[in-house]
């Protein structure tokens, strides 16, 4: 069984998502606000947690934010809003969101995206540290380092980082990084450029070798120095 948090204030849509998610077997929680949610993840365990954006008080994006950098909470998080330019998705995006759903939308389509993060979540749960020569990510803790020097790292930049050393050595295109990193709700066609540009100066730029590399015309790679200088 899958237990959900639901932190939104809307009354129509918690009865909607309860009345559609709880028949499929699904354990859900509620919360009106910011602080009410806290409290529920200070005592339970979640595998998802839906979040609105416009929430009174802290904001989703705001509550999003604490969740990753100060409590640490590594739980997948679908934040669901109304708003839906292009600065809005990147913005809940780098406060550490997972997925983005904008309203009104269909319970058929949330229900999807919630699987696809429970899938996503259970496989990174597995492998919770990936090593590559000098470089070192740990999932769980949301933590990576370069020759034992911790990089700091925008929770996009993370994403990045994780889906390129899961991926080693293959190369992985443009519009498969997009995928993984921001899912469906893709932002514009410079914001993976930008993230990878604030990457490269905190895995590459200390360093004498690059381990991001471009691939011209095909993608982005991992390369391990002592294997590139080979």
């Amino acid at each position: 069984m899958h237990k959900i948090l639901i932190i939104e204030d809307n009354p129509d849509i918690v009865a909607n998502i309860y009345a559609f998610f709880e028949p499929k077997g699904y354990e859900l929680d509620n919360a009106h606000n910011g602080p009410s949610g806290l409290s529920l993840l200070a005592e339970n365990q979640y595998d998802v947690i839906l979040l609105d954006v416009m929430l009174p008080g802290m904001n989703g994006t705001e509550l999003c934010r604490t969740l990753r950098e100060k409590l640490h909470i590594k739980t997948p998080v679908l934040m669901l809003t109304a708003r839906d330019t292009i600065s809005d998705k990147v913005a809940g995006f780098d406060s550490g969101a997972d997925d983005y759903l904008v309203k009104p939308f269909s319970l058929v389509e949330l229900e999807v995206r919630v699987k696809a993060l429970l899938r996503r979540h259970q496989d990174e749960y597995f492998d919770k540290d990936i090593t590559l020569g000098p470089l070192t990510l740990n999932i769980e803790k949301h933590t990576a380092y370069r020759d034992n020097i911790l990089l700091k790292l925008t929770p996009t930049g993370f994403k990045i980082l994780q889906a390129l050393m899961q991926s080693y050595p293959n190369v992985v295109n443009k519009n498969e990084l997009e995928q993984r990193v921001w899912g469906e709700d893709i932002p514009n066609s410079d914001a993976l450029r930008t993230h990878l540009h604030s990457l490269r100066s905190q895995v590459d730029k200390p360093f004498a070798h690059s381990m991001i590399v471009t691939v011209p015309a095909v993608g982005y790679q991992i390369v391990i120095p002592e294997k590139q200088a080979s």
